[in-house]
């Protein structure tokens, strides 16, 4: 059974820790959560990990160019979860992102009453293709907006994160905090790879090469998400605001205990729409530090 818990309007759009219980429609009651973790594990065990290091050249296509790369075991995996999922729950609905290159009309399931599946079945293409276990399948579910529970899988890693709104979040069962950077501090943060940033995103990223912070490149987006619940990474600052991409992590960090927040001071938004860069980060004074630096060179 899924709960439904909204973040009250507290003024505070970086503090994730002040909710009220909401009813939820009742088609989403029944839902078996420990269901849709085995489907995830099973999408990876039958179509992702059988092709980890196994690609022919032909199994790999550019999108938008040649950092922006498809391959059959994303499609296959996003055929597998929809299926799947869809069957779990009645009534739903997938925004998936391969479905969605092939048809954007698919992303107005975000705006409809239906409950959705936000699906990003390999997460970290390039780290996949080339070989590097840095990767990870990430399902959310939403509903009028919001995310309810998610999951992040790092099958090559043998980590899977599940997340519940208003009830926590647990790696391998066990659960996830992600505590606050010590005093002073340098902290580290993930930030859009400069591959897919123009120059005025690189310009206002840049404002985070200052003392106290260490920015890098991100990784698989899912798998910095987890790296901030472990505590292992205190932020991110991210230029692009693809749903596949985000659900699943940000509501990891907030179940964890951490915050985020875009440079207009309003919470991200799964629909889109949502100015630009944002952050996400171990707790609500992180938050607006790295938010502060951005905003001021926006």
């Amino acid at each position: 059974m899924i709960e439904a818990l909204r973040t009250q309007d507290t003024g505070d759009t970086t503090n994730s820790t002040d909710v009220t219980t909401t009813p939820f429609s009742p088609e989403l009651t029944g839902l078996d959560l420990a269901a849709v973790e085995a489907a995830v594990r099973r999408a990876a065990a039958d179509e992702i990990m059988p092709r980890f290091r196994q690609l022919a050249a032909e199994d790999i296509v550019e999108k938008n160019g040649p950092h922006d790369l498809v391959t059959v075991a994303d499609r296959r995996a996003e055929e597998h979860l929809t299926a799947a999922l869809t069957a779990l729950l009645p009534g739903s609905r997938v925004v998936g992102e391969e479905a969605v290159h092939a048809d954007p009309s698919v992303l107005d399931a975000l705006h409809g009453d239906a409950p959705v599946w936000i699906v990003d079945p390999v997460d970290g293409t390039r780290q996949f293709v080339h070989g590097d276990p840095g990767f990870a399948t990430l399902v959310a579910l939403a509903h009028r907006g919001e995310v309810l529970a998610s999951w992040t899988y790092a099958p090559a890693l043998g980590l899977m994160a599940v997340a519940r709104r208003g009830a926590g979040a647990r790696l391998n069962g066990l659960p996830l905090r992600a505590g606050s950077p010590s005093p002073d501090a340098v902290l580290d943060v993930a930030t859009s790879h400069y591959d897919f940033t123009d120059d005025d995103q690189k310009r206002v990223l840049a404002a985070l090469e200052t003392g106290g912070i260490a920015p890098r490149p991100c990784g698989s987006a899912g798998l910095e998400y987890l790296h901030i619940a472990r505590g292992e990474l205190d932020a991110t600052a991210f230029s692009w605001e693809n749903a596949w991409d985000h659900a699943a992590g940000l509501l990891l960090v907030h179940e964890a205990g951490g915050a985020s927040g875009t440079v207009a001071g309003q919470p991200f938004r799964i629909e889109g729409g949502n100015a630009l860069p944002f952050t996400a980060a171990r707790d609500a004074e992180t938050a607006r530090r790295i938010l502060g630096l951005l905003a001021a060179a926006n």
